[in-house]
């Protein structure tokens, strides 16, 4: 998909303007953020827009700003405010079927087996959004049944769970839990063997898969409505071992859907569950659980994602077969963000194992780690719903979140200075009134003050700066021109350059900390992966859980359990 014929023209527009704006010098973040957020339509392209804005801004890297003042006007001038479109809410989110408002009762149903993640943000917002148009009720139902020995239930996930529904603004009207809600099952089970809908299965798990890919029934399946039940009762007076029987739901064996084909009601398992012990050995599957919940929680409708269109089939037909009318379902496709790799069993692994960081490592992908990273749950919140309720899947980069988040936190973040592998520089001849220099919080934001940043004669310079520019003539960014030697050392290394001039000219802007006071600084990155550099003396009034923007680096947050005054300063990275 290729973006829009005249897009280019806008991408020039707005970068020019965004030049003017700064001195000449324009951000490649703003412009990306204010074109995704005025332009829905170029949302699942995000990538290709940033690529489109760093090249144009490149472009334009250096012209005098009377320049780009005449471009601009070619052009028609700054284009005229923009409001931030809303969502079409009935082009996108569809009436639910039947709903009567202040009747409306919907259901989230997360497994306790870890954190909530990025995944789950549609099961999040789009249940709290339909909630809130027809003044109904959302329910907190914890998917807690036995699990399997690879995915345990966990005592400390309900508590984490509710922690992340806090964080995203989520209130649930009741929590409920299905390891409370067993006894339930039971009659129901009765019902449908009674109907003969089921049978008790003894087959081997090899057996059973085997027949089910050939459509082959297995001996038990022609029990008799008597005789199942006579084995049912043996299931639940302890008479077999976990894996010796299964109720079995009795479908039609040549389904086109081999998973569809005698599906798994209820199991044993041994099992210690955390809530209610070994109170029951016998327990429902999911799909059949929730064609008694959703009946008996008086759920009007079900909103969840298309690939779980084969429990849907499971409720129907449990339904049918008991001439109960359930209630509709409505579905999503796949909202997956590229750069996301979310599996919540490998996030398990390795939390357990040490390898992360806790649910709050980066890699997780979890509400908690994007709070950490300074992402914003409101940010998250209109992200998911911008794609409103499409059973087509989504796939997008990261940079579409960012944007949504650059939105809310641009105007808000103080800048400060920061180099990665820093190398020393010492300035010969260097001004003796330059000592310190006085500089903007904020570039747009005068309301945001100013701060009084220690300078020369030495600084450190990023080692990637001077690599490249070594021998030529540089400008430290609002400061002075000086000239680099040919001869560049490794990080943590010192070098001797040779002041040039004060005014501002076309040269390249390198991002530079005064030596003197310089704080060090850790930063640990989406990949979990920790880098160190310096900054600017003013971070030595940061405090946790600030959100600062490093200027060439992107938003970073201070670490929530960092001891202020204490080194080096633990940063999370953000974004760009």
């Amino acid at each position: 998909m290729s973006l829009p014929p005249d897009f280019e023209k806008r991408v020039r527009r707005v970068a020019l303007e965004n030049a003017v704006e700064h001195a000449g010098s324009a951000g490649v973040g703003p412009v990306v953020a204010r074109l995704l957020a005025t332009d829905p339509s170029v949302r699942t392209q995000a990538a290709e827009v940033r690529t489109l804005v760093s090249t144009v801004v490149a472009e334009f890297r250096g012209l005098p700003v009377a320049e780009l003042e005449d471009r601009l006007a070619a052009l028609g001038g700054a284009e005229p405010e923009r409001a931030k479109e809303a969502k079409p809410e009935g082009a996108h989110f569809p009436e639910l079927l039947g709903a009567i408002p202040g009747k409306v009762v919907l259901r989230m149903a997360p497994f306790p087996s870890g954190g909530l993640h990025i995944g789950n943000g549609r099961m999040l917002f789009v249940n709290q959004y339909y909630k809130t148009r027809y003044h109904g009720k959302l329910l907190l139902v914890f998917d807690d049944t036995i699990g399997s020995e690879e995915k345990r239930v966990e005592t400390e996930f309900f508590d984490m769970i509710l922690g992340d529904l806090e964080l995203a603004g989520i209130q649930p009207d009741e929590v409920r839990y299905k390891s409370d809600l067993i006894p339930r099952h039971y009659p129901w089970a009765r019902r449908v063997i009674e109907k003969g809908g089921a049978y008790v299965c003894r087959c081997p798990a090899e057996l059973l898969r085997d027949n089910r890919l050939h459509s082959r029934a297995c001996p038990e399946r022609s029990q008799t409505s008597e005789e199942t039940l006579e084995e049912w009762d043996r299931m639940l007076a302890n008479a077999y071992a976990p894996g010796e029987a299964v109720l079995r739901l009795r479908t039609d064996l040549a389904d086109p859907d081999p998973a569809f084909r005698d599906r798994v009601l209820f199991r044993i398992s041994d099992l210690d569950h955390p809530r209610v012990g070994h109170r029951f050995r016998v327990w429902p599957l999911l799909e059949f659980s929730w064609a008694v919940d959703d009946v008996e929680l008086g759920v009007t409708h079900v909103i969840r994602g298309k690939d779980l269109v084969v429990e849907d089939r499971m409720e129907r037909f449990i339904w049918d077969l008991l001439g109960i009318q359930g209630p509709p379902f409505l579905h999503w496709g796949l909202l997956r963000v590229r750069e996301a790799k979310v599996a919540k069993s490998k996030a398990y692994r390795e939390v357990k194992s040490g390898i992360y960081d806790g649910w709050a490592d980066p890699r997780t992908w979890s509400l908690r780690s994007l709070d950490r990273r300074g992402i914003s749950m409101d940010a998250l919140r209109e992200f998911t719903l911008s794609f409103g309720l499409s059973l087509a899947d989504i796939e997008v980069p990261a940079e579409t979140l960012y944007a949504e988040n650059r939105q809310r936190i641009d105007a808000t973040t103080v800048r400060r200075s920061f180099v990665p592998d820093p190398v020393k520089v010492e300035v010969e001849a260097y001004p003796f009134d330059l000592s310190h220099v006085t500089l903007p919080n904020h570039p747009d934001r005068i309301e945001l003050g100013t701060r009084r940043v220690r300078a020369g004669p030495s600084f450190y310079l990023a080692h990637r700066d001077v690599a490249a520019h070594a021998g030529a003539e540089v400008r430290l960014k609002d400061l002075i021109n000086l000239r680099l030697p040919g001869e560049v050392p490794g990080p943590g290394g010192t070098l001797s350059a040779t002041f040039t001039s004060r005014p501002n000219q076309r040269l390249p802007r390198l991002q530079w900390v005064g030596a003197t006071e310089a704080v060090p600084v850790d930063v640990l990155g989406v990949d979990g992966a920790h880098s160190t550099g310096v900054g600017e003396a003013e971070l030595g009034s940061a405090r946790p859980r600030d959100i600062l923007q490093f200027e060439r680096v992107g938003f970073v947050r201070v670490e929530g359990d960092w001891m202020p005054g204490t080194r080096p300063l633990r940063v999370v990275y953000g974004h760009p």
